[in-house]
């Protein structure tokens, strides 16, 4: 080596000379051995573990040559790798869809995963779930059974309809009654009722998957049964109507009845069916029974029942199993036997066909209904017909609670709740609000917090206030719900 080039190396600093020490970073194998790595590999799985943990010193490697002067022992260390590793783990296996709490106030919110189950429904969920289930088996003959007889005998007893099926959801329910009934051919439809429901997805974008030709009649505002029959002609399969369950059309309007639909379709043999969308199954209105529906039934007279339908000699109608019925999804068909049998028998029913858990849910979900017990039971029922003054003991004591939290603001305010889900467009419920305010946050950030809770909490911020609606809010999540506003 040059003399100057020594002399120049013996003036530099020795912390410029040293090289990093990558001693102190344990091998996988040592940090395999301690008892809290164990521990998630238990949890985790040993190559999900060991895969974490290499990230993890690959990490600690780069902080080390970085010059990171805290990472020179190996306990040091060797509890970063351990720390790093087991907080990757957790994210990596968090699951995405978790339990939230509703404070939104909007029922049926399909962004929340729309109609929380009733407790049979759960409960029976988890009994067939947890083993085998007669889905297609039949006991009585020890043969090959239907799927697409369950719930059937409760949906028929319910709406007095002849024979039932059920889809994976509304939309393909309509989808597969137009493939079984009009593929190839041409079905009636109003301008007025050509609707877009969520997710961008349109009845006409519906209707042309099916095979089955669009025929418009009438205008946005205006339809006329006289439109309809001047539509009718031989390659005519269906006259459709579908209920606007998710907008309303006021002012200059006109509309036939389904009567009259029914009326003009028996007078040319042709089918008449109609999509109800939301699937309004009212408690108390079992054909068998002769309870009521309860008095603080906000959607009667708004939506129509399912049974009224059935009643007025609709060919077929479908609805939503989760919506205002209150069950899982599901696409829920049901009508005159030769007709739901055309249905059954298509081979999209393949395609579409639900499983054992949605069967279990929605069976349960019916008997509630069967017995007389909905209104009780099923949670979008208790919600709908939740008294105000209900609410707004809750909201007292609620309000109450948070109040001597420190830095929180609380006030309460009257508002409005909503149905959702494309359901009874332009229905408010009144209720009480709290507007809740804290110390240092502005309302958005203080939503921010709230969704970051475990579990998140949804409000909603209306006029720069953030706002809880207990309408929305089981009573047994008032508690924790204070206890998670603490966390804030």
């Amino acid at each position: 080596m040059p003399i100057a080039d020594a002399k120049l190396r013996s003036n530099l600093p020795v912390a410029m000379c040293s090289m990093p020490d990558y001693h102190v970073i344990p091998s996988i194998e040592q940090l395999r051995q301690r008892s809290s790595v164990r521990a998630l590999e238990a949890r985790f799985g040993a190559a999900a573990t060991v895969h974490a943990l290499r990230e993890a010193a690959s990490a600690v490697r780069g902080a080390i040559a970085g010059g990171d002067a805290t990472l020179t022992e190996e306990a040091t260390v060797a509890g970063r790798i351990e720390s790093a590793a087991a907080a990757r783990l957790g994210e990596d296996f968090r699951p995405s869809l978790v339990p939230v709490i509703n404070a939104t106030g909007v029922i049926i919110h399909t962004n929340l995963g729309r109609a929380p189950l009733a407790a049979p429904a759960i409960d029976r969920v988890a009994e067939i779930a947890r083993g085998y289930a007669s889905l297609e088996y039949d006991l009585g003959g020890g043969s090959r059974g239907r799927r697409d007889v369950h719930a059937e005998p409760l949906l028929c007893r319910l709406t007095g309809a002849e024979a039932a099926v059920v889809v994976n959801n509304n939309a393909a329910a309509t989808m597969i009654v137009l493939a079984a009934l009009a593929a190839g051919r041409e079905v009636i439809v109003s301008r007025g009722e050509l609707v877009e429901i969520g997710g961008g997805f349109r009845v006409p974008d519906v209707m042309a998957q099916s095979g089955a030709t669009l025929r418009e009649v009438g205008t946005t505002n205006k339809t006329r049964a006289a439109d309809y029959g001047a539509a009718i002609n031989d390659r005519t399969a269906l006259i459709l109507r579908v209920h606007p369950s998710n907008f309303r059309i006021e002012g200059f309007t006109e509309r036939p009845s389904l009567q009259a639909l029914i009326a003009l379709g028996r007078k040319f043999t042709i089918p008449v069916v109609e999509d109800l969308g939301s699937g309004y199954l009212s408690p108390g209105t079992d054909p068998g029974q002769t309870g009521a529906r309860p008095a603080s039934d906000p959607l009667v007279g708004v939506e129509p029942a399912v049974q009224t339908t059935v009643a007025a000699g609709v060919d077929a109608c479908c609805f939503s199993g989760d919506k205002l019925l209150g069950g899982p999804q599901a696409g829920i068909i049901v009508g005159r036997t030769a007709v739901v049998d055309r249905i059954r028998k298509h081979p999209l029913m393949r395609a579409l066909r639900v499983d054992k858990m949605t069967l279990a849910a929605l069976e349960a979900t019916l008997a509630e209904y069967a017995a007389g017990r909905a209104a009780a039971t099923i949670p979008v029922q208790r919600m709908l017909t939740m008294t105000i003054d209900e609410i707004r003991t809750r909201a007292d004591s609620l309000a109450a609670e948070v109040g001597r939290l420190p830095g929180w603001r609380v006030e309460i305010v009257p508002g409005r709740s909503a149905v959702g889900g494309g359901s009874a467009p332009g229905v408010e419920l009144p209720t009480w609000l709290i507007a809740i305010a804290k110390d240092g946050l502005t309302p958005d950030a203080a939503e921010q917090r709230l969704r970051r809770l475990t579990p998140a909490v949804i409000a909603r911020i209306e006029h720069d206030r953030l706002l809880l609606d207990l309408r929305t809010v089981p009573p047994d999540q008032d508690a924790p719900l204070a206890t998670l506003l603490r966390k804030v």
